[in-house]
């Protein structure tokens, strides 16, 4: 929850957020690569929030980009950073959770089967 000191961060709920990426607007997903890999968004990057202030030259920066995690809480604090540098970033209010719960479909990494014999 954000404090009555910070700035008020945009929040999109995770049914129009996948009416959003139905129509081509960007996911950046910021939750770590063993999360990512377990599910997520199609379609989304992956720039992990402690790696954010680095690679956020990556990101299309010149459009509206739905910020995501697993509960909302790390992409908030990712929203209010792209934010506080004129990118128009919106927080996916309740994560991954909300997406899935939702009905947004979620894709997993999947790994060949280890096809040795011994």
């Amino acid at each position: 929850m954000a404090s009555s000191d910070s700035p008020s961060v945009p929040e999109v709920s995770a049914e129009d957020a996948i009416s959003e990426v139905s129509r081509g607007v960007t996911v950046v997903d910021v939750r770590e690569q063993s999360e990512w890999d377990a599910g997520h968004i199609a379609g989304a990057q992956l720039v992990p929030l402690s790696e954010l202030e680095e690679r956020a030259v990556e990101l299309p920066l010149a459009t509206r980009l739905l910020i995501v995690c697993h509960s909302g809480m790390r992409s908030r604090r990712a929203t209010t950073f792209l934010r506080s540098h004129g990118v128009d970033a919106v927080n996916v209010d309740g994560g991954m959770m909300a997406w899935a719960a939702s009905g947004g479909a979620v894709s997993a990494v999947t790994t060949p089967a280890n096809t040795d014999e011994t």
